[in-house]
């Protein structure tokens, strides 16, 4: 763009000077024609590095899985292929279920198990203290009947010394008496005797049903790691995205280790990634607008904005270690600071190749009369995509 500029003002000059001769051409005029592009063109372009700020290392992050079985086997079914599009949920793979399915089957059964001894521990609990609330009861019973008795045989002692009552029926009401304290003593030892074989039984009782409830609850726990294990024998897609390196086939066997992935999976969700040396964005503010443009899609400007900037790089951190840091013979080149952009508009559903890098401008809110001007630049460097140098 500064060659086209350049030209611009060389063609003016030279109807100015040479072919109408409006003015003359001598030393003075001479350097007056150098200095004014010199200058105008290093005021341009320091003012555009700042309100309008470029950077030619513009990269397009993806977000890539490495597929990594979490159970081992051998695949049964493939059905991803290479370089193919899937949508979330999709199966990609199936490794040979057979023996997790198994194990779970081995596991509700021994659950099953587990059930029945619980519901007998409990039981067995039930039925003793079923018997001592049985005893209790009969207590119960015999001290309403008794109380019921002794109240009687006042009521006939009372009739008797009034000369009403029958000394028959007081003696019969006495007997009564004495046959409900006999069956009072009989149920208080009955129940006394219950008491004894519960406090007795108790502790082995309940530590049955302890032990039967902790076992089923560790086959339960057991059973649902089977099922889980069962499940990741079916390996989904996790997101909208492609299957790249695909290296396994029908047959290969799969082991839940982290530097043999299976394949790659690559998101359809992407990032772009702008990098600006650290005095380039002081005016880069979040919600800035944006333009870039790749040479894999020449003539093209996609519009973006800023989502943020990693104000953090690996120069600001020392490595933990038992050694003093050393600062280096030479003065080290600083890092630059990565700058976050989010499609927008019309661009915000482009999928773009991953690893395409390019170049682009943040426009900020100072001197936007400028902005122009970084928008020119950028279509022109654009439209130059299009011209492929090479001799072969």
């Amino acid at each position: 763009m500064d060659a086209l500029l350049l030209a611009v003002y060389a063609l003016v000059v030279w109807l100015v000077f040479f072919k109408f001769k409006w003015l003359p051409w001598n030393t003075t005029s001479m350097v007056i024609v150098v200095t004014i592009p010199v200058v105008a063109l290093t005021l341009l372009i320091l003012t555009l590095n700042v309100v309008a700020p470029s950077s030619h290392d513009i990269r397009v992050v993806g977000k890539v899985l490495q597929v990594v079985p979490q159970v081992r086997g051998r695949i049964v079914e493939l059905p991803a292929e290479g370089n193919r599009s899937y949508k979330k949920g999709e199966v990609l793979l199936r490794i040979d279920p057979t023996p997790y399915q198994a194990t779970v089957k081995q596991l509700e059964g021994r659950l099953m198990a587990d059930d029945a001894a619980l519901a007998e521990a409990e039981a067995s609990a039930r039925q003793l203290s079923e018997s001592v609330r049985g005893a209790a009861g009969r207590v119960s019973t015999v001290e309403a009947k008794l109380n019921l008795a002794r109240q009687r045989v006042k009521e006939h002692d009372a009739l008797l010394a009034a000369g009403a009552g029958s000394k028959f029926d007081r003696d019969d009401a006495i007997a009564r008496q004495r046959e409900l304290e006999g069956e009072l003593v009989s149920a208080q030892a009955a129940e006394d005797e219950a008491k004894q074989k519960l406090s007795a039984k108790s502790q082995g009782e309940f530590a049955a049903i302890a032990t039967a409830r902790a076992k089923r609850a560790e086959t339960e726990v057991t059973l649902e790691n089977a099922k889980w294990e069962l499940d990741q024998t079916v390996y989904r897609a996790p997101s909208d995205g492609k299957v790249v390196n695909l290296q396994v086939r029908v047959g290969t066997m799969l082991v839940p280790f982290p530097f043999m992935p299976a394949f790659s999976f690559v998101e359809d969700q992407q990032e772009v990634v702008a990098f600006y040396r650290q005095n380039e964005l002081y005016n880069v503010k979040e919600g800035d607008l944006a333009e870039i443009y790749l040479p894999t899609r020449p003539g093209e400007i996609i519009k973006a904005k800023v989502d943020s900037v990693v104000w953090a790089q690996s120069q600001g951190q020392f490595a933990q270690s038992g050694m003093i840091p050393n600062t280096g013979a030479t003065d080290v080149v600083p890092n630059r600071f990565a700058v976050k952009l989010d499609l927008r508009d019309e661009s915000k559903n482009l999928m773009l190749p991953v690893g395409a890098i390019g170049a682009g401008a943040i426009y900020t809110e100072h001197m936007k009369m400028f902005h122009i001007i970084r928008m020119v630049f950028l279509r022109v460097s654009s439209k130059l995509n299009y011209l492929v140098f090479k001799l072969h």
